[in-house]
């Protein structure tokens, strides 16, 4: 998810868990919802970097219970210091008591979050690295876009809602016993648990439609629906064949009708001694690590041969800003000449100039 959704995410659970939690742990709640997406400054450091780090050290299972760790000690050695420090008067003491009491629910808070994390990005279409030290696997259980407007809509109905009431209560006189904003921040927990399954529901409609049927006379050799972030029945499919890859968009609803030679088909390339020397070729195992749907282009060069890689996953997500491309030369005998990770949109900028 983006990075406010997570910090929406991290204050609803924060609601939930300590309500009258005090200004610092609201500091650390929304540090430690969103500080694995630290991961995305490697976009400033390179292509290379980015297929390294993106999605992958900081977001799994591991780290989240580390950065959960951390800032709870980080928390506790700021309030004793803050402590040690204020006068020892019985209004210091009040003051600094309301830390104190909610560092007994902060670390489960804390942890609570970080992990809810790794479970939204799970859910996306981009794999994160749940297991990483102990598994390199990556996962994406593909039922929730990468912005997804009505996860926003809901977490800022709980968050803001009960924030509206409690001011119209105050005007008429009546005041709530309840901690604040704990009863709608649950509520849209609840539904958000609720709407991410239906999602589930409508994605696991959506692969049966497509692993039944043939394309041109081939079967499915992979294949994958990604969600429509407006459209909760749109989903963005890919196939691979033998021969081909096929893109189209399916309806998820029961009944619905689906032509499966109504495709765009993308023709794999002929099997030559460039197109392997491009697949063995540094530059590509890094990248065909992290593809889901590699597709290659081969160019005739004065040189020799030009192989372009790309990961079709990213159009069909729509998630082409940070969108990396294998480049590789070769000789006409097929003799790696040059290999690199590019932006794809420099590489399509580059091409326009030519």
């Amino acid at each position: 998810m983006d990075i406010f959704t997570h910090a929406l995410a991290s204050a609803a659970a924060a609601r939930v868990i300590i309500p009258r939690a005090p200004r610092l742990v609201w500091i650390a709640v929304i540090i430690a919802g969103t500080i694995a997406d630290a991961d995305q400054l490697s976009v400033f450091a390179s292509p290379s970097a980015y297929l390294t780090w993106h999605r992958t050290y900081t977001h799994s299972i591991a780290a989240a219970i580390a950065f959960a760790v951390v800032l709870t000690i980080l928390y506790a050695v700021t309030t004793k210091n803050s402590a040690s420090t204020s006068n020892a008067t019985a209004a210091a003491s009040t003051s600094n008591a309301k830390p104190h009491q909610s560092l007994s629910r902060f670390p489960l808070a804390l942890q609570f979050i970080t992990l809810l994390h790794v479970a939204l990005d799970a859910c996306q279409s981009d794999p994160i690295t749940a297991l990483w030290p102990f598994s390199s696997r990556r996962f994406a259980a593909e039922y929730l876009p990468e912005i997804d407007p009505y996860v926003i809509a809901l977490l800022l109905a709980g968050l803001l809602l009960p924030e509206l009431l409690r001011l119209v209560s105050n005007e008429i006189g009546s005041k709530s016993k309840t901690p604040r904003g704990r009863t709608g921040a649950a509520i849209s927990l609840a539904i958000l648990l609720i709407y991410v399954a239906s999602r589930a529901t409508l994605h696991s409609n959506a692969a049966t439609v497509i692993d039944s049927r043939t394309y041109r006379n081939e079967s499915s050799r992979r294949s994958a629906a990604y969600p429509d972030p407006t459209s909760l029945f749109t989903w963005h499919a890919i196939v691979e064949t033998e021969t081909a890859l096929h893109q189209f968009n399916l309806n998820a609803t029961q009944g619905s009708a689906f032509d499966p030679q109504n495709t765009v088909v993308l023709f794999k390339p002929e099997p030559t001694l460039a197109l392997d020397t491009a697949r063995n070729s540094p530059a590509a195992k890094k990248f065909l690590a992290t593809a889901q749907f590699p597709k290659a282009t081969v160019e005739k060069t004065v040189e020799g041969y030009e192989v372009q890689l790309r990961d079709l996953r990213n159009a069909a997500t729509s998630n082409t800003n940070h969108e990396v491309s294998a480049v590789i030369q070769t000789d006409a005998n097929g003799k790696l000449l040059d290999d690199s990770l590019t932006w794809t949109k420099d590489l399509y900028q580059t091409q326009h100039r030519k």
